[in-house]
């Protein structure tokens, strides 16, 4: 049996540096200094993928009240970010995770079950994380609510 291992709270945030829409590479010590909202999605413009983009941009107000900045990360290419982003009005950042590496650092990449099949894939994960260190881990969390869910758990614990 496959033992996957998770991100736990008190973990280092492992690093990444990607690309977003606009194919600058962005990196976690860029934030430095505010609280990450990081999540992983399997798809753009897939139903649950825009419900949870267009819920976290609809709270990015009350987030940034909170020095939180929201970051999506998905295998999709940077273009298809920009397309989401124009088409969808989100107010949050996008990255783009091609090869799945961060996705598979953050343990948010593995055996998943769809339509009762186990297939591989982007584990829809969230992490909150301050100074290069993990607050909070949410793994196979769904995607309606969520947003508001993780801006409830940041103004009880931030």
């Amino acid at each position: 049996m496959e033992h996957t291992t998770q991100l736990q709270r008190g973990d280092k945030a492992p690093q990444f540096n990607l690309p977003n829409e606009d194919n600058v590479a962005i990196a976690l010590q860029d934030f430095s200094g505010y609280t990450i909202v990081l999540y992983f999605y399997p798809k753009d413009n897939t139903s649950g993928c825009t419900t949870q983009a267009q819920e976290f941009s609809a709270l990015i107000h009350e987030f940034e009240s909170l020095n939180a900045i929201v970051v999506g990360i998905s295998p999709d290419k940077p273009l298809t970010h920009k397309k989401f982003i124009e088409s969808k009005n989100l107010k949050i950042i996008l990255l783009s995770d091609e090869n799945k590496h961060v996705a598979t650092t953050y343990h948010a990449y593995g055996k998943k079950m769809m339509y009762g099949k186990e297939v591989h894939g982007i584990i829809r994960s969230t992490f909150i994380i301050k100074d290069g260190t993990i607050l909070e881990s949410f793994y196979n969390v769904k995607a309606k609510g969520h947003a508001q869910k993780i801006l409830d758990f940041l103004k009880q614990n931030t």
